[in-house]
C-alpha cells in the first residue's frame, strides 16, 4: 500500500482515463533512459568507443527494441562536450520514467536476444597497438656507408650487434651496453661490406670490399677462418647451419662449410647478369633465394645447378628479400627506386601473389616471427620504417626518425625490437612487433601427464 502523498505525486500529470485501463503498478519505463552514461561515464573517451559500450549497446536492443549491429551506428547518440567533458545525448534527462506500457521484455522470450544483438556480439575487436613512434636507443655510427648494396648490420642471438664502419667492425652488447672493436681492416685499406651472424650467435662472418670472408669467434675475439674465391667485393651472406653462402660483384654465390679447407667450395652458383645484393635461406633450408642489381629475383635448391624460378617483374635493385615463418613458400621482395614495389611470391606454384607499390625505394625487409606482420624500410623519397599487416598489406604504422635514407635493418632475437642504420650515421632502435600471448591449457585432475616429472 502506498503513503496518500507518495500515490498522489505518482498519479500527478496523469490523464484522466477509466479504472480498468489504468495500470497503477510503478513499472519504470526505459525509453528515453540514459543507458551510455550509466554504463560508460566513467570510462567514455571521446576519441574512441569505451569498453563497456557493447555491454550499453545491448542493453539498449534488449531493453528498448533498438536496432544496434555496429559501434558506429550508435555514435551519433552520446557526444562529450569539448571543454567540460559533460554528456550531451539526444534522450531526455530522465534516468527512469514511468509509464502504463507493458516492458518490452514481456513480449520477447528470455531464451533468446534479438538478431541486432547476435550480430553485435559477433564482431571480432582487435586489440589496440600502441607503438612508440620513437626509437628507445640511438647511437652514433661514423663511418657507416651510404651504399644501398651493403649489409652492414646483424643482431645474434646472444643479444650482441654486429656493425660494419669503415674498415673495423664493432660489437655492442644489448644486456650490458659495452661497445667492443672485433676486427680491424685499415692496415690493407680494406672496406667491410657485409655482416652475418652465425645462427649459434658465437661466430661473425665478415664480407670485405676485396672479395674475401672471414670467420670469426666472438667471444675470443679471433680469427678462425679466411674464404676466398670471388674476385669482386662480397655484399651479402646467408648462414644455414655450418655452410655459408656468399653473394658478390662478381655476380657469383658461393656455397661452403666453414669447417673444411678455406679454399674448398662446395658449389658455385651463376645466374646473375651483376652484382649480388640479396641472400636468404627459407626456413626449411630448402631454397635459396638471391636478388641482384640486374632486377632480378631468383631461387635454388640444393639439387639442381640452375635456378628453379627466375623472376623479373622488379624493375629495380632486388636487394629486400624475407620468408615467412607462417606459410610455407612465400617470399616478400622489395625493389629500389625504380620500382618501389612489396612483391609476394608463391614458391609452391611459382606464381606472383600480391604486389604493392610503398611509394619508396625498399631497402630492407623482414617478417614478425609472432604475427602476421612484416617490416619494410625505405630511402630516397621516404626515409622510414613502415610495418604491414599481412595479407591486407594495411599499414599498422609509420615510423619517421632518420633524416637520410634507412639502409640497414636487423631483428632482436626476442622478435620485439629492430635495429636499423641509416645514411645519417646513426644506429637507431624500434619496438615494432608484439609476442603472441597463448593461452594457458588449465590444469585438471584427468590429465594423463599432471604428474609425470
Amino acid at each position: 500500500m502506498f503513503q496518500p502523498e507518495y500515490e498522489r505525486r505518482l498519479l500527478r500529470g496523469v490523464t484522466a482515463k477509466s479504472k480498468e485501463h489504468l495500470d497503477l503498478r510503478c513499472i519504470p519505463t526505459r525509453t528515453g533512459n540514459q543507458w551510455t552514461r550509466n554504463f560508460t561515464l566513467s570510462s567514455y573517451d571521446s576519441s574512441e568507443l569505451s569498453e563497456n559500450s557493447t555491454y550499453a549497446y545491448l542493453l539498449r536492443n534488449e531493453f528498448l527494441d533498438e536496432e544496434i549491429s555496429s559501434m558506429e551506428k550508435c555514435a551519433h547518440d552520446t557526444q562529450v562536450h569539448a571543454q567540460t567533458g559533460d554528456f550531451i545525448t539526444t534522450h531526455s534527462s530522465r534516468v527512469y520514467g514511468f509509464s502504463n506500457v507493458s516492458s518490452p521484455l514481456m513480449r520477447r522470450p528470455f531464451a533468446t536476444i534479438s538478431e541486432s544483438s547476435q550480430r553485435l556480439l559477433s564482431i571480432s575487436k582487435r586489440p589496440i597497438r600502441r607503438l612508440p613512434r620513437r626509437p628507445y636507443k640511438i647511437l652514433d655510427a661514423p663511418e657507416l656507408q651510404d651504399d644501398f648494396y651493403l649489409n652492414l648490420i646483424d643482431w645474434s642471438a646472444n643479444n650482441n650487434l654486429a656493425v660494419g664502419l669503415g674498415c673495423s667492425v664493432y660489437l655492442w652488447s644489448a644486456v650490458s651496453g659495452q661497445v667492443t672493436r672485433l676486427c680491424d681492416f685499415n692496415q690493407e685499406d680494406n672496406l667491410v661490406t657485409a655482416v652475418s651472424w652465425h645462427g649459434e650467435g658465437r661466430q661473425v662472418a665478415i664480407g670485405t670490399q676485396s672479395g674475401y670472408v672471414t670467420i670469426w669467434d666472438a667471444e675470443r675475439q679471433k680469427q678462425i677462418n679466411r674464404l676466398e674465391g670471388h674476385s669482386g667485393r662480397v655484399t651479402a651472406l646467408a648462414w644455414r647451419g655450418n655452410n655459408l653462402a656468399s653473394g658478390s660483384r662478381d655476380r657469383s654465390i658461393l656455397q661452403r662449410d666453414v669447417r673444411t679447407p678455406p679454399r674448398h667450395i662446395t658449389r658455385c652458383l651463376r645466374g646473375h647478369k651483376l652484382e649480388v645484393c640479396g641472400l636468404q635461406w627459407s626456413p626449411s633450408n630448402r631454397y635459396l633465394a638471391s636478388g641482384g642489381s640486374d632486377n632480378q629475383l631468383l631461387v635454388w635448391t640444393d639439387d639442381w645447378p640452375e635456378p628453379i624460378y627466375s623472376f623479373d617483374e622488379h624493375k629495380a635493385v632486388v636487394k629486400a628479400l624475407g620468408w615467412s615463418p607462417h606459410k610455407s613458400g612465400l617470399l616478400a621482395s622489395g625493389g629500389g627506386s625504380a620500382d618501389r614495389c612489396l612483391r609476394f611470391w608463391n614458391l609452391l606454384t611459382g606464381k606472383l601473389v600480391q604486389c604493392i607499390d610503398t611509394g619508396a625505394q625498399i631497402s630492407n625487409l623482414a617478417w614478425a616471427r609472432d604475427s602476421a606482420e612484416l617490416v619494410t624500410t625505405h630511402g630516397h623519397a621516404q626515409p622510414q620504417i613502415v610495418v604491414w599487416r599481412y595479407p591486407s598489406l594495411k599499414q599498422v604504422t609509420r615510423l619517421s626518425g632518420h633524416t637520410q635514407r634507412v639502409l640497414h635493418l636487423s631483428v632482436s632475437p626476442d622478435n620485439e625490437s629492430i635495429v636499423t642504420g641509416g645514411a645519417d650515421e646513426t644506429v637507431r632502435f624500434w619496438t615494432v612487433f608484439t609476442k603472441q600471448v597463448l593461452p594457458k591449457e588449465p590444469k585438471s585432475v584427468l590429465s594423463l601427464f599432471q604428474d609425470l616429472r
